[in-house]
């Protein structure tokens, strides 16, 4: 069998090729500067407010034969853009959108009231020192889709990186400005494997060239998901060091549950799980000290036994900020602002879409 960190280099060097026979990445027929203005976002429905801002959305194709294309949401810097560096986030997962969590919950500079159709300046927005673009990938999550639906079923670590870098290269014909700009990726939790993976990719592709295509500084990751058995084993010592499960119920953990992969648990693991959820109580374990969403705290205490599909951890005052990214993302006049095409849109937009764990093909870093 081939070793999957050998299929991820090859996969790299055969972008490479195609970029330099100009066959990979097939070129729009809008000039490039025409798309950026057609992109930007001029207002967004219940914003209040003026920014100072600027801020494009819109879509790039990432390949033409299967007709995948990634969704981005950029804002530039609140003061002095061509001086700041350009920061990406990404959410994990796999299956989490950077619009609606990472955006909207967390580091955007636009949050959305309880009543999931009004707008609020999130006073703590990266964007006060920093031009941060958030994009939803891999195809398939949040406004980013596939023509051909069997992508759908066979995304990986491998393909997402691909195509996150095929995404950057085109993207950043479009926004001429950034190219040399100092370049950062960031992200939480599944991000803990785009994150690295894609800044392999972009560290090979500019290998081969005289001058880097894309000028990467450095890379971060908060609550990074990096390999099963340390993910696993951290949650159970996290909730142990809390107080949060007793010494008995985490010694039987320990002692009866295999932390290296929670998919085929056994029935004595299932049972010391059962009593790990009663002990927790009715909070959200991804935020202990916060109340809960009314209706979500059996939903969250159940990631326990699904802890295999570690998703978004997110810090959150508002317990229920998920719910009014759902009610805004799906009016269609929000969805008309940020130029996501109605024929492309999914029926019910969603802050997360899950991907088939048995399907999504990951690569463990150790």
């Amino acid at each position: 069998m081939t070793n999957p960190e050998w299929r991820f280099v090859h996969k790299i060097s055969t972008i490479f090729v195609y970029v330099l026979l100009g066959i990979g990445f097939a070129t729009c027929s809008t000039d490039p500067l025409v798309q950026q203005k057609l992109d930007r976002v001029l207002k967004l429905p219940g914003q209040t407010f003026n920014v100072s801002f600027a801020h494009y959305a819109g879509y790039i194709t990432v390949n033409e034969d299967s007709g995948r294309a990634l969704f981005y949401w950029l804002f530039e810097a609140d003061e002095d853009p061509d001086s700041k560096p350009l920061v990406l986030w990404l959410n994990g997962g796999p299956g989490c959108s950077s619009i609606a969590y990472g955006e909207a919950e967390e580091i955007g500079p636009f949050h959305i009231k309880p009543d999931g159709k009004t707008l609020y300046l999130n006073p703590y927005s990266w964007n006060q020192v920093a031009n941060i673009i958030f994009l939803d990938s891999p195809v398939g999550v949040g406004f980013s889709y596939s023509n051909t639906s069997s992508d759908l079923l066979n995304n990986g670590d491998i393909r997402t990186a691909v195509d996150s870098l095929a995404f950057f290269l085109k993207w950043f014909e479009r926004f001429p400005q950034y190219k040399g700009r100092d370049f950062y990726i960031t992200g939480e939790s599944y991000a803990g494997h785009y994150v690295p993976q894609l800044s392999q990719a972009i560290v090979r592709y500019n290998s081969g060239l005289t001058e880097k295509a894309i000028n990467l500084k450095g890379y971060m990751v908060g609550n990074a998901l990096t390999d099963d058995y340390h993910d696993h084993l951290g949650v159970f010592q996290f909730m142990w060091s809390a107080g949060l499960i007793s010494d008995q119920t985490y010694r039987r953990l320990n002692l009866l549950c295999d932390f290296q992969s929670f998919i085929h648990t056994s029935s004595s693991c299932d049972k010391i799980l059962d009593v790990a959820n009663k002990e927790l109580g009715d909070i959200d374990p991804y935020s202990i000290f916060t109340p809960t969403c009314p209706g979500n705290v059996s939903q969250s205490n159940r990631l326990l036994k699904r802890i295999n599909r570690i998703g978004h951890v997110s810090e959150r005052y508002d317990p229920c900020t998920k719910e009014h990214s759902v009610v805004y993302f799906n009016l269609p006049e929000v969805q008309k602002a940020l130029h996501v095409d109605p024929a492309r849109a999914p029926s019910e937009w969603s802050t997360r879409r899950y991907i088939s764990f048995k399907r999504y093909l990951n690569l463990q870093f150790h």
